[in-house]
């Protein structure tokens, strides 16, 4: 519990503080959360910010952004290391990249190609289409002739999705109403579901979903998919693509709560509460959250029982991989930048 307060006042802290500047050089060793690709300093700050418990990072010249925290809010030490730049989250600061990266390859994620004259183009192009996250350009001089101008439009998850939906009893999970969330779930139409009944093959995806209509919605967004199939056995959600198929929509499924169903990780604080409504309202009054779980007065363990655990996961465009390639360019949709 100490623990979720200290974060709590360090993240209202800088919550109206932007500090954009980088310890070059330097080390922040140990208190590892998770590590990721990133391409550069300014992204690794950013998935930071997003990241429900990181604090600070540290970015090295292999593409690895390292997500930190700690009890104190700061780094245990500093050290002296060539090619690491560290840094501090930035809870105020929007994310918008408008520069470019040379000779590096976001690999992975595509859902488009085309050929354009330019990587301004290939970018203009990718802020204008509203899936666009990022992009890779191949320039005109590259090894290969037939994919020179090439422009790769790129797709990342913009949706908070839960890490690991796992059955447990005397728990409720539900997701925030703020509407910059549940703009994404409005209703579009209606369509059936075959219950007992798996469509084989064609998969390209499968992720953790937690009713047939949260996976419904998963294959809505993702610029590839044309329909799924869902599991309840285990919260596996197999997104498919066949281009003769019609894209699935969604229900309004982000305003129904599960029970006895947990939202596994991803907590940043949490509090004690005397219900599963005042739980959501926690979480949807909180910039930070997502979606929550809470455990009821019937949780098998007493000192648990009434508490609410709001949960955050990074939301901004991600590479899966960054690579170093010769003669290409890559970078990031500027639709975040126009209001800068």
């Amino acid at each position: 519990a100490p623990f979720y307060h200290v974060l709590l006042l360090f993240s209202k802290y800088l919550s109206h503080t932007c500090i954009q500047g980088f310890l070059q050089n330097v080390d922040f060793p140990g208190s590892d959360v998770v590590d990721l690709y990133s391409p550069s300093v300014e992204h690794c700050q950013e998935l930071c910010t997003q990241h429900p418990s990181c604090l600070f990072f540290s970015f090295n010249r292999r593409f690895r952004c390292y997500l930190k925290s700690s009890s104190s809010g700061h780094p245990q030490s500093q050290v002296l290391l060539l090619g690491v730049s560290s840094g501090y989250s930035l809870k105020a600061c929007a994310p918008c990249f408008p520069q470019v990266f040379e000779d590096a390859d976001f690999h992975g994620g595509d859902y488009r190609t085309l050929f354009t004259v330019n990587f301004e183009e290939c970018q203009r192009v990718c802020t204008l289409d509203p899936v666009c996250q990022f992009f890779t350009f191949v320039m005109g001089n590259f090894s290969s002739p037939d994919v020179r101008y090439k422009c790769h439009l790129k797709f990342s998850w913009y949706v908070p999705r839960p890490v690991a939906v796992v059955l447990k009893a005397g728990v409720i999970s539900g997701f925030s109403q703020k509407s910059q969330l549940t703009q994404h779930f409005a209703t579009v139409c209606r369509s059936h579901l075959f219950s007992n009944t798996d469509l084989r093959g064609n998969d390209f995806l499968e992720s953790q979903a937690v009713s047939p209509e949260h996976c419904q919605f998963l294959c809505s967004v993702h610029p590839q998919c044309t329909y799924f199939s869902f599991s309840s056995n285990d919260f596996r959600c197999f997104l498919k693509n066949n281009p003769n198929s019609m894209v699935a929509r969604t229900k309004s499924w982000a305003k129904l709560t599960y029970k006895d169903i947990e939202f596994r990780g991803s907590d940043f604080r949490s509090e004690v509460v005397t219900c599963v409504d005042i739980c959501q309202e926690k979480c949807t009054e909180d910039p930070n959250c997502q979606f929550y779980t809470y455990h009821n007065g019937s949780f098998f363990h007493p000192d648990h029982r009434h508490r609410c655990y709001m949960k955050r996961v990074i939301t901004m465009p991600t590479p899966s991989q960054v690579k170093k390639v010769d003669n290409v360019k890559s970078g990031f949709t500027l639709r975040n930048c126009r209001s800068a």
